[in-house]
């Protein structure tokens, strides 16, 4: 026997519609790469958003074709996510720091229509232009008064003259919410990059389950500055889950330094913010270096990578600011875990609390997660054990984009190549990536442990911990240090600094300190990079 509910499609169109009907005027604030700071509300972008619409489908996109962008955070950038997807078409977000080889690569095998850009990146757009089979136009996301003098793009188009010829009526079409939305690709797995194609289905559910309380915990009465790329997993679903509770956007646009983020926190009445460890590293010494508390900011998530807990000790105890530690990744739209804790939990001594909200946390409804060893068999959830994370769910990718990878899954369940531990309450602690992971004298040690405890240190900025070959013990540890500026540290300084944090045989063998450590298009460090660089460190005789 069937219920009898209305069998009604979940579609993101709808956000936009009830965005439109019940936080018309809630505001959407840009920092714009034209260097103003530019004001709409939700009622603005659901017109201009369907004009877009009209030019999309005068423009002959058709349902299921994609189109690209190369934009930063902004409203244009925000007008696209629901015009494209809500017409049909779907979305697809390139990632503008990927080496211009790597952009055309993937706007080929994605088989992009039309692409649009904002100006900072009209230089690469024209190196990959006569690259690029199936680009049928190039959009520039400005207005006529900014557009290039000169450029050596073929027939550029404005983005407001496309708009300004459309009327703000569109009939949303009634699509199968299982049908593709937008489409991301992952440099995180071997060979090309792989294509993530979400659903309608997906999407919503996603911003559902991450909008709950006990997940990230968004409302109408947030104030949210999502620092992390709206062409980076779709902005971990901040555009939609926004839309979705009515929460005030501001946008930061390119700039992303410390100064510019704190100036526009604090004019726009910010509470909420989402980024990767680096970004807030940037942030939290400009607060630091000056002496300045957050005026309005209470909550801050951070994920992509691990927050080391000197972080969150920093956030929460000098500037009162509670740190969401949170889990995922492109293959799982990206929301998987967050480390919210429980009732009993948060009566829990600080530095108990502190040793929780330094895991990635429990599931959020929606996603189921395991362990398993190099077999395949389930690992007990004791805290201890490490094996390989999996998880299943509605908003875990089944495949990829045209086939790539061949299939994914096993047993129905994806392979995240993380090695964790979960512990009897379903906390889930991320250990090392397993290409990174440490095997010495068959004993593994997790990278991430090292650097957390490097990070700990007054006089580190940042640190990587690698493994390199080794004469006896095949890989041991060696440690790569960025300095506070400022600060001196040598190396048996900070060395001596683990005694008593970690096993004696956890020690690194040696620190080398570099003016930076290289960083991925989403800022993630590039340990393959560094692996190869320092390969034979402590073959070499001293």
């Amino acid at each position: 026997m069937n219920g009898l509910m209305m069998d009604r499609p979940l579609l993101i169109s709808g956000l936009l519609t009830h965005a439109q009907q019940q936080h018309a005027e809630r505001e959407i604030v840009s920092r714009r790469v034209e260097g103003d700071v530019h004001r709409y509300t939700y009622g603005d972008m659901g017109r201009r958003a369907r004009r877009l619409a009209n030019a999309l489908a005068a423009r002959g996109i058709a349902r299921g074709e994609r189109v690209a962008t190369l934009a930063w955070n902004g409203y244009r950038h925000m007008e696209l996510y629901y015009a494209v997807s809500g017409s049909g078409a779907v979305l697809h977000t390139i990632n503008p720091r990927l080496h211009a080889d790597q952009v055309a690569w993937i706007a080929d095998h994605a088989e992009d229509r039309i692409l649009f850009f904002d100006l900072t990146f009209l230089p690469l757009v024209e190196a990959i232009a006569s690259r690029v089979s199936t680009i049928r136009a190039f959009v520039a996301m400005t207005d006529r008064e900014h557009m290039p003098a000169s450029t050596a793009l073929p027939g550029l188009l404005c983005y407001e003259d496309l708009l300004a010829g459309q009327a703000d009526r569109f009939d949303w079409p009634d699509l199968d919410e299982r049908s593709a939305s937008s489409l991301c690709y992952t440099s995180g797995t071997t060979g090309n990059p792989k294509g993530v194609l979400y659903s309608h289905r997906s999407t919503l559910l996603h911003a559902y389950a991450a909008a709950l309380p006990d997940a990230l915990n968004y409302s109408s009465h947030d104030t949210v500055l999502p620092v992390v790329p709206m062409f980076h997993v779709n902005a971990w679903g901040i555009p939609y889950i926004a839309a979705m509770v009515g929460a005030k956007l501001v946008f930061p646009g390119p700039w992303l330094d410390g100064p510019s983020l704190y100036e526009l926190f604090e004019a726009e009445g910010v509470t909420v913010s989402a980024g990767v460890p680096t970004v807030w590293q940037g942030l939290l010494a400009h607060v630091q270096g000056h002496g300045l508390r957050f005026g309005s900011m209470r909550r801050t998530i951070i994920g992509g990578s691990a927050c080391p807990p000197a972080m969150i000790e920093a956030f929460q105890q000098q500037h009162d600011v509670q740190v969401i530690h949170a889990w995922g990744m492109t293959e799982t739209s990206p929301l998987g875990s967050v480390s919210r804790l429980t009732p009993r939990q948060a009566a829990l001594e600080a530095s108990q609390r502190q040793a929780l909200q330094a895991k990635q946390g429990r599931a959020v409804f929606g996603v189921e997660m395991k362990i398993v060893d190099a077999a395949g068999q389930r690992l007990p959830h004791d805290g201890r054990t490490p094996g390989e994370l999996m998880v299943r769910g509605p908003w875990i990718a089944s495949g990829y984009f045209r086939g790539e990878g061949a299939g994914p899954l096993v047993d129905g369940w994806f392979p995240t190549g993380d090695v964790a531990t979960i512990d009897a309450d379903g906390f889930m602690h991320i250990t090392d990536r397993s290409k990174d992971v440490i095997k010495s004298g068959g004993e593994w040690i997790g990278s991430i442990d090292i650097e957390n405890i490097a990070m700990a240190h007054p006089a580190v900025a940042m640190a990587a911990c690698i493994g390199v070959r080794h004469p006896k013990w095949d890989e041991r540890p060696l440690l790569v240090v960025v300095k506070r500026p400022g600060h001196e540290l040598s190396r048996d300084e900070l060395l001596a600094f683990f005694a008593g944090r970690v096993a004696k045989w956890w020690t690194p063998d040696d620190v080398v300190f570099v003016d930076q450590i290289p960083l991925g298009g989403t800022g993630k460090m590039q340990k393959n990079q560094l692996r190869e660089a320092y390969r034979d460190h402590l073959l070499t005789p001293a």
